[in-house]
């Protein structure tokens, strides 16, 4: 966790912010919820838990900073909810794909990314420099497929 630690100063540094104790907060609990998708709601009830000072407005304002200074990366799901991801390591900022269950809403990622091939053709084909990419794959997970399944 230390090694998260120093990249975190080092991005508020760099952006000319300062590390405050609600910004060491908001970061700490998305580490140990690395891997989540959470919304500011759900950041803020597991901040409360831990420092019940530090407000909901808080909250957004720290995770409008940290998606700036390459914190957090912004996912949206097509539910309207902005959902948030920890960038622990510079490959992270290059998006990873999602699969998005209709029936329980479930969140799963796809670690691997099979899309570069696909991006260095795009690029050549119609010289634009793509910086980022998001994919997400929409059905049922293996727990509503068997429920499905099983109910039939």
């Amino acid at each position: 966790m230390n090694i998260y630690m120093e990249d975190f100063k080092k991005k508020l540094n760099k952006g000319g912010y300062k590390i405050t104790n609600q910004r060491k907060v908001i970061f700490e609990i998305l580490l140990k919820n690395s891997g989540e998708h959470l919304n500011p709601e759900q950041i803020y009830e597991l901040v409360r838990e831990v420092d019940s000072d530090i407000g909901i407005a808080t909250v957004y304002r720290t995770t409008k900073l940290f998606e700036e200074v390459g914190i957090l990366s912004k996912v949206l799901f097509n539910d309207g909810c902005a959902r948030y991801e920890i960038v622990l390591t510079e490959d992270e900022s290059h998006s990873h794909h999602h699969l998005l269950c209709n029936n329980c809403g479930k969140i799963i990622e796809v670690k691997m990314d099979l899309l570069n091939e696909l991006e260095e053709l795009i690029e050549k084909e119609y010289n634009f420099e793509i910086h980022n990419h998001s994919l997400k794959f929409y059905g049922l997970c293996k727990d509503c497929k068997e429920e499905e399944t099983n109910g039939s």
